[in-house]
């Protein structure tokens, strides 16, 4: 297979929603599920996120614990995982979390509406660019050179529309989510898997892997895709 194993994670609510109508990363995750993304980011060789995530949100893409970090350490590792960004245009700030915390390998891969300069200005910072010509980054194109880079299990965290093309186009292995007790409801709230949607005959099938019925009252659903 020319990709990494590819799984996506989630937190979202009991009304299937990733974020509030507000969109600004609204906290979802109980303590115990933000120790388990950790320990999750801690087992992967990268972590993925998509461009309205990336600029709207900035996230960090680091291993929180410093005894995982120690742990990737002792094994080899960089104490985080590689941060990869998918966006259309790369107009990400020079001060942002993203590219400031870590240490970290970052690779970015963006379109032709990323100027040469903004391009020119990330790689000076040791960004790996990859830019195309076309619209939309070329995702299986994506995934094989991150294989390429020794990449073989990537997290992927979010958002909807990255997560829908990715499941899309056949290239993700397992989604695992953590559903809250709580409820965003809101027509225009974000969820797990957003983009043009498919029509009832289209639709992907997954099996159900694993449940955990946890007693902070949340639920940890593991999904396969099937093949």
């Amino acid at each position: 297979m020319n990709r990494p194993f590819v799984f996506i994670n989630i937190a979202m609510t009991a009304d299937g929603k990733i974020d509030t109508f507000e969109r600004k990363g609204a906290a979802i995750s109980s303590p115990r599920d933000k120790e388990r993304v950790d320990r999750l980011r801690a087992s992967t060789d990268a972590i993925m996120v998509g461009g309205k995530t990336l600029l709207d949100e900035d996230p960090k893409l680091t291993v929180k614990s410093e005894a995982l970090r120690a742990e990737r350490v002792a094994r080899g590792l960089s104490p985080n995982p590689i941060k990869v960004g998918i966006v259309t245009r790369a107009d990400i700030k020079a001060d942002s979390q993203f590219l400031n915390a870590g240490p970290a390998e970052i690779v970015i891969f963006t379109t032709h509406r990323t100027s040469k300069e903004r391009i020119s200005l990330l790689e000076a910072r040791h960004v790996h660019v990859y830019s195309n010509e076309a619209e939309k980054v070329d995702l299986p194109d994506a995934l094989a050179i991150l294989k390429q880079m020794g990449v073989e299990r990537l997290m992927v965290e979010g958002g909807g529309t990255l997560n829908f093309e990715l499941v899309r186009l056949g290239l993700v292995d397992e989604i695992t989510a953590y559903v809250a007790p709580m409820i965003f409801g809101g027509a225009s709230a974000p969820t797990m898997a957003a983009g043009s949607g498919l029509e009832r005959s289209a639709a992907i099938p997954v099996k159900l892997l694993e449940i955990e019925k946890w007693d902070d009252g949340g639920v940890l659903l593991k999904y396969q895709f099937k093949r």
